[in-house]
């Protein structure tokens, strides 16, 4: 019986520190004039396929983290195996605001080219906040 209450205290909390780190990213958004948030045009933005350079391969968000977020990805370049980007199956996934800024920045410029505004990281972050492990 302990076991169980434990797990379940455990499961509740992650959800809590999902819920807010991205709530209160999500909230930064709004205050910069994005939103309403849509996690279908997350998901279309998630598998739009982009050059983001002259003469660069063509790629996607899903081509190194996939299209099932609950399981792991691999990075094209590098092979680094992507931990799964759901947050119910990462439980620290979207809990760190400077984590979420910091790997948008990236990622955005290189699947991109470019740096996605404050409405596309909404979308995108409800899209992850929407996928069960």
């Amino acid at each position: 019986m302990k076991a169980r209450r434990l797990i379940l205290w455990l499961l509740l909390s992650a959800a809590t520190q999902v819920s807010a780190g991205a709530n209160e990213t999500l909230d930064g958004y709004k205050r910069l004039g994005a939103g309403p948030f849509n996690p279908e045009t997350g998901r279309q933005l998630w598998i739009s396929v982009n050059t983001p350079q002259q003469d660069a391969a063509e790629r996607s968000c899903a081509d190194c983290h996939g299209t099932n977020l609950s399981l792991p990805g691999n990075h094209l370049r590098t092979g680094k195996v992507i931990e799964p980007m759901s947050p119910t199956t990462t439980p620290e996934r979207l809990t760190d605001n400077r984590k979420i800024e910091k790997w948008f920045k990236r990622n955005c410029k290189w699947t991109f080219g470019r740096e996605c505004t404050p409405q596309e990281k909404g979308d995108l972050i409800l899209f992850m906040q929407k996928q069960d492990g």
